[in-house]
Parts: C-alpha cells; sequence; structure tokens
C-alpha cells in the first residue's frame, strides 16, 4: 500500500520519526516522505542522515496551525500523526498548551486531510488513553475519538483514519530505561512505587504495528498490539543490577498500572495473532464484518492491564536489549 506513495509523518523528527522513516524507506520504498515537526534544530540534524535521499522532505510548522497543515499535506496519500504533547507531569502544569496540541491539533489534521484528499491516516495513541487519570491520557482520549469520528465527519471523501495504541516506548528519549541510565553509577534509584507496571515496546515494533493499521483498516479501528509487561522495581535491576531503590512516591497524574483496553471497550474487542482491534461503538461499526475481518470477540469482562498481563518480559531479557542498543538508548 505505502509502496511508491507520499507520506507525512507529523512530529516526525521524535522518538517514532527516527525509527518510521528509515524502517519505512527500505520497506516500501515511498515516492516522498515528508518530515512536518516545528522544530528547525531537530530537522537540520535528522536531515543530516537523508542529505542525499530526494524522497526524504523537510517541512517545518505546527498541527496548531491548520493553513500551515493543509500547504503541507498537498498531494499526500497517507498521514501518521506522531505530534503530540506527551511528558505527563508536563502537561498537568501547562494544561492549556496540551489541549492545543493534542486535541486542536487532532481536529487540524482531520479538517485538512479531508480537505486535501489524503488516503489513510494512522494516529498515535497511548495505555494513557485508556480510563485517563492525567490530562495527557484524558487529551489522546479526545483525540483517539476525533480520529474515530473522522470517517463519518468525512462524508463521501474516502479519507479513513485508523489509531494505534501501545505502552512504554523502549529507550525512547525521556523514558524510564535513560533515565535509569543516567543513575546507573549512583548507589540508588528512585522508585515512584514498587508495585508500579507498565508495558513495554520496542520502536520497531511501534511501527509494525502502523504498517498494519495502513492494509488493515477500514476506518475507526484503535489496533493494540500484545506486549509484555514489565515491574518498575525489574526496570532497574536491568540498568543497574547493585543498585538500591529509594521509594519516592508517584508523581502526579501517574497510574499504578496502565491499561489499554477495559471492560467497557471489551464489547466492542476482536483478538488477533499479535494484537487486538477495539471497534468504534458508533454506527453499529462494531458489528461490521469488513472491520472485524475474521478477528475473536474477548470475553465480555475482558481488560487488558499491565498488572494482569499473561506475558511478561524478565530484568534478563530487558539487560540483554540494554546491552545491545546502549548507544542509541536515549539519543531520540
Amino acid at each position: 500500500m505505502l509502496k511508491n506513495a507520499s507520506i507525512l509523518i507529523t512530529g516526525g523528527t521524535g522518538s517514532f520519526g527516527h525509527t518510521f522513516v528509515p524502517m519505512t524507506l527500505a520497506k516500501y520504498n515511498p515516492r516522498r516522505l515528508v518530515i512536518f515537526s516545528r522544530d528547525e534544530m531537530k530537522q537540520w540534524e535528522m536531515a543530516k542522515n537523508y542529505k542525499n535521499d530526494e524522497r526524504v522532505r523537510f517541512f517545518i510548522g505546527d498541527v496548531r496551525d491548520k493553513d500551515r497543515l493543509a500547504r503541507a499535506l498537498k498531494d499526500i496519500d497517507y498521514v501518521v500523526h506522531a505530534a503530540a504533547t506527551k511528558i505527563v507531569p508536563t502537561a498537568e502544569y501547562n494544561p492549556f498548551e496540551c489541549v492545543k496540541t493534542n486535541i486542536n491539533g487532532a481536529m487540524n489534521l482531520i479538517d485538512a486531510c479531508i480537505d486535501q484528499g489524503v488516503k489513510r491516516v494512522v494516529a498515535l495513541s497511548t495505555d494513557k488513553a485508556s480510563n485517563p487519570v492525567n490530562l495527557y491520557g484524558a487529551t489522546k482520549l479526545a483525540s483517539d475519538k476525533l480520529f474515530i469520528a473522522g470517517n463519518s465527519y468525512s462524508g463521501t471523501q474516502d479519507t479513513r483514519f485508523a489509531v494505534v495504541r501501545y505502552g512504554n516506548v523502549m529507550g525512547s528519549r525521556g523514558s524510564v530505561i535513560p533515565f535509569f541510565m543516567s543513575l546507573a553509577d549512583n548507589a540508588s534509584l528512585p522508585i515512584t512505587d514498587e508495585r508500579m507496571t507498565r508495558f513495554m515496546i520496542t520502536l520497531e515494533e511501534g511501527v509494525d504495528l502502523v504498517w498494519r493499521a495502513f492494509n488493515d483498516m477500514a476506518g475507526g479501528e484503535i489496533y493494540v498490539k500484545k506486549i509484555p509487561s514489565m515491574k518498575i522495581t525489574d526496570v532497574a535491576r536491568a540498568v543497574a543490577p547493585e543498585a538500591t531503590h529509594e521509594i519516592v512516591g508517584i508523581r502526579p497524574g501517574e497510574k499504578l498500572h496502565e491499561q489499554m483496553i477495559g471492560p467497557e471497550d471489551a464489547p466492542h474487542t476482536y483478538e488477533y495473532d499479535g494484537y487486538y482491534k477495539i471497534l468504534p461503538a458508533i454506527h453499529n461499526w462494531s458489528k461490521d464484518v469488513s472491520r472485524i475481518n475474521g478477528g475473536q470477540p474477548v470475553p465480555e469482562d475482558f481488560t487488558y492491564s499491565s498488572d494482569t498481563n499473561p506475558e511478561w518480559m524478565t530484568s534478563e531479557t530487558l539487560h540483554a536489549w540494554i546491552t545491545q542498543h546502549r548507544d542509541a538508548i536515549g539519543k531520540i
């Protein structure tokens, strides 16, 4: 589907973009891949990697600016929406800014994609959007709802929208692994709560889920990849096995455990090999055969939570992954 196509990624200079761009260029050889973001320095640095690749273009802009989006989306076939304000404490203390990017930006992108005749849009979401307790999660839940409703909002246009949802991205900039690594020489590591658990996913797995969504989507789906959980204490042991743990308490807006599918979503959720798919409750789309596409309905009381997840990653497995990827962790 993406072969010889024109693709745009919002927030493309972030961790996801740094993995999506080279993987997509290698696998699909798109005609054009546009990195849309607002940080000129990040674009300048990233452009050094593609100075001899005419397929890659860079476009300064902000999802808050609908006119700029419309200009960037001209003749674009597929869009990946990765732009977001996503650090939980930052969102708690700067709520207006978080809403402007995560909600208003989503509305701008939906309108601009419909107006410009984009074929397919996949928006990146988060486990924090399921039963949210912080502003970041609440704005991403609103964003998810907007993208789902965009499929009816588009009217006679063929533009279709879907969402992918996953957990903690291993080694991404600002995440827990590089944070612990920066303190690895200390005698102790700060632990919010020793009971805390998180879903774990690699950037490569996240890219693969986006590709799957583009190839499978009929419009309105939320794709949830099956991934392992870890206890935060095991993450700390993988980084610094000899360090002691200092309990510092949960930060504002944090959950003890994360959830990607809640019981309210269970009646509309189907299971597949390696992932789940939440279908929209609106328009009876959750009963649409083309959207179900061979999936099996989950039990009516089903939840997908990091503390009851049947799949777990060990400290040894994470330590091996850190050893293999040490030079890249926290850099992008």
